[in-house]
């Protein structure tokens, strides 16, 4: 029987709360401290922020645009495909799988399962146990359709922005707002380089392309989709860049850079232990949001794929009653699981990262491919074309180079998983006709 196709069922709403929940996760909550180490003063790591959020809503923009011209499951790999051949395409989904969305996926979980064990008192041993429950968790909410999967992802978000107010405004109104310790330089010694600092930010604002693989159950989406990239990521930005004011107006450049869990340590500082529980809740809430999206999101990819013939057809299928990419979901959730099991939060970060703005860089290059094919104007275009998406790729193609160069190995890891796929893609060729020649 035919797929019955994805139903729109997606609102503004919803789509904006997936861009917020497809971005914030668990980097906000300890990335800062290692960016910290790698900058020499309170404004330095501010700006990283800054400068940080305004290139990912350069990407937003750019991506709006690529929804807005393709408004249809399968996001990068769609914009892939179509511009530079189906060997493109499946080397993203390749990767994709084995390394972005899965890895993304998987450092999160184990985040997840660091603050369970420290809100309950649970040994350390248990950590990755409650990082693969809480995938098998995440998994089996989106296996009855995406409204469903839609409320709850927006609740996830909803406490998550809840948990982050809570946490600047303690900062700001009971720690130190006002004071000039939050902009000080720092007394010690940076460690590393500058793209070494933006490296642990930039993890932070990955995911902001997950809506565009949701783009098959939006509601009108040449104008939802640019209208939520934009609101979602607006929201963040004023997340992420007040959050980092209240742990400076708390701990100070220096104790931020000490600190291995700056929200805890903020709380706790407050509210003593109390305070340090209820943040770690939060956390862990937004870590299970996190998880939430990027395994729908890739699950998409993958159900295309297997439609295009470029992976097992039996991903391909959607559920006759809920619409929904089950087998696809539950392969991506199971290799996640792998990577819990089998690598540390620290080599599933470099590699989920420097693949994940690897990714978007080779995407939105695909904005310049539709400029010149297509004649059509969509409903969103990049405004201050070619200068935005020009800049995105500069910027981000020398923080991936200047990453493989201080980081060989991570990033020889993820060369090496692209490279594998050609071999995989000229089989995969050979043995199932469906592949256009």
């Amino acid at each position: 029987m035919d797929n019955p196709g994805y139903a729109r069922r997606l609102t503004l709403m919803d789509a904006a709360l997936i861009v917020v929940g497809g971005i914030i996760g668990g980097g906000i909550f300890l990335n800062p401290g290692i960016a910290a180490q790698r900058t020499d003063s309170g404004l330095v790591l501010l700006a990283l922020w800054v400068g940080a959020g305004l290139l990912t809503l350069i990407g937003c923009l750019c991506y709006a645009e690529l929804g807005a011209r393709r408004p249809e499951a399968g996001g990068s790999y769609v914009y892939l495909r179509e511009a530079f051949g189906k060997l493109a395409g499946f080397l993203f989904g390749w990767t994709m799988l084995l390394v972005i969305y899965s890895g993304s996926a998987a450092a999160v979980a184990t985040i997840f399962g660091s603050y369970a064990t420290s809100v309950f008192g649970l040994s350390p041993t248990l950590v990755k146990p409650l990082a693969v429950g809480a995938l098998v968790f995440v998994t089996g909410l989106n296996l009855f359709g995406i409204r469903f999967g839609a409320q709850v992802q927006n609740v996830f978000a909803i406490l998550k922005l809840a948990a982050i107010a809570v946490l600047v405004v303690t900062g700001l109104a009971f720690a130190g707002a006002g004071t000039t310790q939050a902009l000080a330089p720092s007394t010690s010694q940076a460690s590393g380089s500058l793209a070494g600092a933006l490296l642990p930010v930039l993890f932070a604002f990955s995911g902001f392309s997950y809506l565009n693989n949701l783009a098959g159950e939006v509601r009108d989406p040449q104008r939802t989709l640019p209208r939520a990239l934009v609101l979602g990521m607006l929201v963040v930005i004023a997340a992420y860049v007040l959050t980092n004011y209240a742990y400076l107006a708390v701990l100070g450049h220096d104790g931020l850079a000490a600190s291995k869990a700056p929200a805890a340590d903020v709380m706790s500082r407050v509210f003593g232990d109390a305070g340090a529980k209820i943040i770690a809740i939060g956390i862990a809430v937004s870590t299970l949001g996190f998880c939430n999206i990027t395994l729908v999101a890739g699950a998409r990819v993958l159900q295309v794929m297997g439609d295009d013939g470029l992976f097992f057809a039996s991903v391909a299928k959607l559920h006759p009653r809920y619409r929904t990419p089950n087998i696809a979901l539950m392969a991506l959730s199971a290799w996640a699981i792998v990577l819990v099991l089998v690598a540390n939060y620290g080599q599933l970060l470099d590699f989920a990262t420097f693949g994940d703005w690897a990714a978007y860089a080779v995407t939105i290059a695909t904005l310049f491919w539709y400029r010149r094919r297509s004649t059509e104007r969509p409903a969103f275009v990049t405004p201050a074309y070619p200068l935005l998406p020009l800049t995105f790729l500069a910027v981000v193609i020398a923080v991936v180079i200047a990453y493989a160069w201080t980081s060989p190995a991570s990033a020889a890891v993820v060369c090496g998983v692209v490279a594998a796929g050609l071999p995989v893609y000229a089989v995969w060729r050979r043995l199932f006709s469906k592949v256009a020649r």
